[in-house]
């Protein structure tokens, strides 16, 4: 247990490691000096070299690499080209909306998917098997921002039930979740499509097994036997998807949060590749990446736990 547990950490680290190089290496290349674009069209070359330096864009790569990446690892992510406040700053306050839309959408992925997965795989075959493959299938095809632009125009424009964007702040807890709702549904109707078709697939496979007749041959009931001993074994591919659901939803949230006009991690790095703040969106790339990475190694120790047979 404790030399796969090695493994897995090892293998965290050198991925982080890849994954802040190749980030790196990218931005660097990105056409557009920022410091020019913030000085403007009339800047004369020497302010232009004055503000680079002041910026920290001068000097070799591998120093400057080197340099952000242990500024990162004792938390100083630099500091950024148009705010001119530390970028952990404006994480923190950003990460204020994007984390709890991530698990608002989160949760309701699960709540919908579970119990939807769960008739489909019961009713193979019936109509409403049919009726829910087909739903998911829909739900997987609709774009998120159409689908979100769908709920502003239902709930907002016409029905006046909700705001049309923007958040208030946690002052007010109930506000911040209404404010919240009609993004976390837009994000988790695919996801929730997805984790549905991906439970049912697995609960199917798992029923057709020689374990499961014998728990029905012994008087177990379906619904006992779907709950007590196929929902368990039909959990790792359930979990590998409901684990890159959140790294997306955490990530992915960018054109989600720019139609509801929310402060987020995806908003501030839409600012940041608009106004070529590119320390801000090398830093919150990373994190993002990191978080992935993190939710991933996660997901591998809880396929450990549900799996015995992967702990050797």
């Amino acid at each position: 247990m404790l030399r796969a547990l090695g493994r897995r950490a090892l293998s965290l680290i050198l991925s982080l490691a890849v994954a802040s190089l190749v980030i790196f290496v990218m931005l660097q290349a990105v056409p557009g000096d920022p410091a020019a674009f913030m000085l403007g069209l009339n800047a004369q070359p020497e302010t232009v070299a004055a503000l680079r330096a002041e910026l920290g864009l001068e000097g070799p790569l591998p120093a400057r690499y080197l340099d952000w990446v242990g500024g990162m690892l004792t938390g100083d992510f630099g500091q950024s080209y148009t705010y001119r406040v530390p970028v952990a700053r404006l994480v923190a306050d950003r990460i204020g909306v994007s984390a709890p839309l991530a698990a608002y959408a989160l949760a309701l992925t699960v709540l919908i998917a579970l119990p939807v997965g769960l008739i489909a795989a019961a009713k193979r075959g019936g109509p409403a098997d049919w009726g829910i493959m087909g739903a998911t299938q829909l739900g997987i095809a609709i774009p998120n921002f159409w689908f979100a632009m769908l709920l502003v125009f239902v709930f907002a424009v016409t029905l006046r039930w909700v705001g049309a964007g923007g958040f208030p702040g946690w002052d007010d807890p109930l506000a911040a979740l209404g404010a919240l709702t009609l993004p976390a549904i837009a994000l988790a109707l695919p996801q929730a499509s997805i984790l549905a078709r991906v439970l049912r697939s697995a609960l199917l496979d798992v029923l057709d097994q020689d374990y499961i007749r014998t728990a029905r041959a012994k008087g177990l009931s379906r619904r006992a036997t779907v709950i007590r001993h196929a929902l368990r074994n039909a959990l790792i591919p359930v979990l590998t998807i409901l684990g890159l659901q959140f790294s997306f939803l955490l990530a992915g949230a960018i054109i989600i949060e720019n139609v509801f006009f929310l402060p987020g991690l995806g908003r501030l790095i839409f600012q940041g590749i608009t106004q070529r703040d590119l320390i801000v969106v090398q830093s919150v790339t990373m994190l993002l990446v990191a978080a992935v990475i993190l939710v991933t190694f996660l997901v591998e120790l809880a396929y450990t736990l549900a799996d015995p047979r992967l702990r050797r």
